[in-house]
């Protein structure tokens, strides 16, 4: 990229630079971050509460992008009502209504695949317009609804894939 396409990128989103001067540091990083939503906290929801629930309710890197999960929901009776992370476990029963009144518009699911599909459902009713899906099922939802796949065999297979090319040109 040559500095002529980076100032017009800059323009696009900021108009507190100077010609000849250029921004003010902070506020460029405050503009920045308000243009990549990082100031819009998205509130969400997380369903099954197994050992990757759990590692994603604990992990509190997803702050920095604007993602707060809210609970965990799910139907293990030794789960429910105990804490990962800050935040409650609480059972499903809870799901629909949680999300209607705090508006929540993100469900992450980590639930078995056979499950997937009916705990989508579930979501979508609640109000939830975007699901993160670690299970291992394409989700058949209506329009308007986004779904983002995370596939982790897949991204296995293409680590082993690009491992084995670095060490079949050697």
């Amino acid at each position: 990229m040559n500095h002529v396409v980076v100032r017009k990128d800059l323009a696009s989103i900021s108009n507190s630079g100077r010609p000849k001067v250029g921004y003010v540091r902070e506020g460029l990083i405050c503009e920045l971050e308000d243009f990549l939503g990082y100031d819009n906290t998205q509130d969400a929801v997380l369903v099954g509460c197994g050992q990757l629930g759990k590692a994603l309710l604990a992990y509190s890197g997803f702050v920095e992008y604007g993602l707060n999960i809210l609970a965990g929901f799910d139907i293990d009776p030794f789960t429910v009502n105990t804490e990962v992370g800050g935040k409650m476990i609480l059972p499903m029963d809870r799901l629909e209504g949680l999300c209607q009144r705090m508006k929540v518009r993100i469900g992450i699911l980590t639930v078995p695949g056979e499950h997937a599909q009916a705990v989508c459902n579930l979501l979508i009713k609640s109000g939830i317009l975007a699901v993160w899906n670690f299970s291992n099922v394409h989700l058949d939802v209506p329009e308007g609804i986004l779904v983002q796949n995370e596939d982790m065999a897949v991204s296995l297979a293409i680590l082993s894939n690009h491992l084995k090319e670095r060490f079949s040109t050697k």
